[in-house]
């Protein structure tokens, strides 16, 4: 285990989990199969550059640095505007339609900006399957990105 391994973990974690503490990190790089001590965690959170947020329980936690919830759902709309032609509902997932070759890039967007709704993305060439979280309406989610490919039309 090298100290790139032990940093990519740590992002890993930390976008999964709701981890509050150095010790929680540790814990959970154990349960990787991470040998680590409280200092490691600490030096690695630091050149990481981790910062606290308050997840939607009210609890601070680690997260990546990065751009405000704002700047990452505008480059959603933006990224939906540029590469989706179609939005649709299917069940419990929203199914999103690119060219060919387009659906990656937009799935990357999509991951990036941790909306609230997703639970999670599956993205092949030009089809990208969205799963919503419980308690979250597909069709209402298709109805908001939808809304993305609307702005800017004359």
């Amino acid at each position: 285990m090298n100290r790139r391994e032990r940093q990519t973990a740590i992002l890993k974690l930390v976008r999964e989990r709701a981890l509050s503490t150095q010790a929680e990190v540790a814990a959970a790089l154990h349960e990787s199969g991470f040998d680590v001590v409280q200092t490691t965690v600490s030096r690695g959170i630091a050149d990481l550059g981790l910062v606290k947020v308050r997840a939607p329980n009210g609890r601070l936690v680690y997260a990546p640095p990065g751009a405000s919830d704002a700047d990452k759902l505008r480059a959603l709309g933006s990224a939906m505007r540029r590469y989706a032609v179609g939005v649709e509902a299917a069940g419990s997932l929203v199914v999103i339609t690119t060219p060919a070759g387009y659906a990656n890039a937009l799935g990357q967007v999509m991951d990036e900006a941790a909306h609230p709704a997703i639970a999670g993305t599956i993205a092949g060439d030009n089809t990208i399957f969205v799963a919503v979280h419980d308690g979250v309406s597909a069709s209402a989610f298709r109805d908001e990105l939808a809304g993305y490919l609307l702005q800017g039309a004359a």
